[in-house]
């Protein structure tokens, strides 16, 4: 059995217990502990490309970056194999897959029984936001993956002055393993995984976290989906503050007013783009600025106010639709430094995908390893492929990213795939109508999570693979965390995926989106123009620039701001359907709001639009 020596400025005693139980129960052959150092960082690379999971780019076209081929079932997350384990069974909710702790934890600890045989474990430990924040909280991950370790190191903050931050204080215990222990000799997989035997389980009285089996994602980087939101919004209802799949960005005047917004979109839904907008044309000494790309912790500060940080270090992105023309900034983001997994390979040792450019490589060698041309009649890259990449590398980082204080959040915007229905943008009337509106969000599915693509589900506040804890609690957790703000931040719907009759999306999307994000600022400062709309407010023709879309019409305009009364019969239908999974914990207050919408429908015309 391997002997766990702890290092002398490990003074966490519940740490260093803890990690001792966990290497006899897994078996490791090595027990190594991370500092997060770019030495170590090289390490890990070198032996990723020994092992054959990475290839080394080309280092003039992509200095320092990697490309990784995940096993085919193990590239995405998967909800059916996702638990939270709360005591009591009514505390998970029906959105969430729920099994007894004890019973769980039994299953588990069978598993993990010399899960790492053959491997070493490492230990990382990981500050989620700016060290020493008062926002930020401390994990610490145990795994048998170095590209876990990798992919960490870019994702949160790794050091060793973690240990000195932490002190003896709390931590998450975040145990991971990829399920496929080596007996001697045995010759390893480029991606070792357990594919048939996936778990990843978050167990919220203890804050803790057990993933088996999956090595890709948010699956094994426990950091992400697991702590930053499961785990996190379950700290969160405890402790007073939101835990949320937001983005965070600033969009500055030319008179140098910055106003910093959060926004949720379900995965592979823009959010990324709208974290990295670059103004288009017409809006000359506007700046739009990145603090985070996925998720947000926010807490009140001490003037009453709302303020959030980024807890993430890192991005990882959708690769497929990224490019110079979708998120210019991304690109310039992923030049280096980066890992790429499960997209092509060019023959010069560069890295594609869909979207990427309009006209497909005449050869490649696609994502599972084989020969590819454009009548392979396969996808070059997985739907799912991610980029990893420094978030200090974008080149519209806000200068206050890493602020410990965090930035005031003036504005929440919610927003889904949806081809029909939803109208390019609204704001709440009040923000019980807003939490509303975020309940209900929809959006059409895509390559993001396993399951079928295309089908419209309800993905309260983005946050339905997400959340730790009974859906219908969190919604009245947010109305009466709103309840307790003197002056709470503005509440948006928005939708960038409308179609029209033919079929196509009306929106151009991508750095216009900046058009109602100025409306949005504008009504968040008290300062926009607006109408009444069965929804809510929302902005005339007028009240929205567009110089440099002069093309874009009147008549257009209409089209995608419209609202059709059988559809929003349907819609509501749709609410009832979720509300009902709810039971007893749904809020009363969210039933006054769909009567409210119900009777603001049942008024309107067959066809309503903004006027002229």
């Amino acid at each position: 059995m391997v002997s766990v020596e702890i290092p002398s400025y490990v003074k966490n005693e519940k740490a260093g217990r803890w990690v001792r139980e966990m290497a006899v129960l897994c078996k490791p052959d090595a027990v190594y502990w991370c500092d997060g150092s770019q030495a170590e960082y090289d390490r890990m690379c070198e032996t990723l490309v020994g092992t054959g999971t990475f290839t080394r780019l080309n280092p003039e076209k992509r200095p320092n970056c990697f490309l990784a081929r995940s096993d085919p079932g193990d590239v995405a997350r998967v909800e059916d194999r996702t638990f939270i384990c709360s005591v009591k069974q009514s505390d998970a909710g029906p959105t969430n897959n729920w099994v007894d702790p004890a019973e769980m934890k039994a299953k588990l600890t069978a598993l993990f029984d010399g899960a790492m045989r053959g491997r070493t474990m490492f230990v990382i430990p990981f500050s989620m936001g700016p060290l020493g924040s008062p926002i930020a909280h401390i994990g610490i991950e145990l795994t048998d993956s170095p590209y876990v370790v990798a992919n960490m190191r870019i994702m949160t903050r790794v050091s060793r002055a973690i240990w000195d931050v932490l002190g003896n204080g709390a931590f998450v215990p975040c145990l991971h393993s990829i399920g496929a222990p080596l007996a001697p000799g045995q010759k390893d997989a480029a991606w070792p995984c357990n594919k048939d035997n996936k778990y990843i389980v978050h167990f919220p009285q203890e804050h803790a976290i057990w993933s088996f089996g999956s090595g890709y994602g948010g699956n094994a980087l426990l950091g992400k989906k697991c702590f930053a939101l499961r785990i996190a919004s379950t700290l969160a209802r405890e402790e007073g503050w939101l835990a949320e799949h937001m983005l965070i960005v600033g969009v500055q005047s030319p008179d140098g007013r910055k106003t910093y917004v959060a926004g949720a979109f379900p995965s592979a839904c823009g959010k990324t783009n709208l974290a990295m907008l670059i103004p288009p044309t017409g809006f000359e000494g506007w700046k739009v600025s990145t603090v985070g790309d996925d998720i947000a912790w926010i807490k009140p500060g001490p003037d009453g106010r709302l303020y959030g940080i980024n807890p993430e270090a890192g991005y990882f992105g959708v690769a497929p639709g990224t490019s110079d023309q979708s998120n210019p900034n991304a690109m310039k983001t992923i030049r280096k430094n980066s890992i790429f997994t499960n997209v092509a390979l060019t023959p010069d040792g560069d890295v594609w995908w869909e979207g990427m450019t309009k006209t497909p490589p005449p050869e490649l060698i696609d994502w599972t390893g084989r020969q590819w041309t454009p009548e392979s009649g396969r996808k070059a890259a997985h739907p799912n492929a991610r980029f990893t990449a420094p978030a200090a590398q974008c080149p519209s980082i806000d200068p206050d990213w890493e602020n410990p204080s965090g930035v005031p959040i003036s504005a929440f915007i919610f927003g889904g795939r949806r081809s029909q229905a939803v109208p390019l943008v609204y704001q709440a009337r009040d923000w019980a109508s807003g939490v509303y509106l975020a309940a209900t969000l929809g959006s059409e599915t895509t390559a993001a999570a396993a399951g079928a693509v295309g089908q419209v589900r309800r993905d309260p506040f983005a946050m339905l693979p997400f959340c730790g804890y009974h859906m219908g609690d969190y919604f009245r957790y947010w109305l009466s965390f709103g309840a307790r703000l003197a002056k709470p931040p503005a509440i948006f719907g928005v939708n960038w995926f409308r179609t029209g009759k033919d079929g196509n999306i009306l929106w151009p999307g991508y750095g216009e989106n900046m058009r109602p994000l100025q409306w949005i600022v504008a009504c968040a400062n008290g300062e926009g123009g607006a109408d009444e709309s069965p929804l809510g407010y929302v902005p005339l023709h007028r009240d929205l620039n567009w110089k440099g879309l002069e093309s874009f019409t009147l008549q257009q305009y209409q089209e995608i701001m419209s609202l059709d009364r059988e559809l929003w019969n349907s819609e509501l239908l749709s609410h009832d359907e979720l509300f009902a999974k709810l039971g007893d914990k749904l809020p009363a207050e969210l039933l006054t709001q769909r009567r409210k919408l119900e009777t603001e429908i049942r008024k309107m015309p067959p066809q309503w639009t903004v006027a002229g």
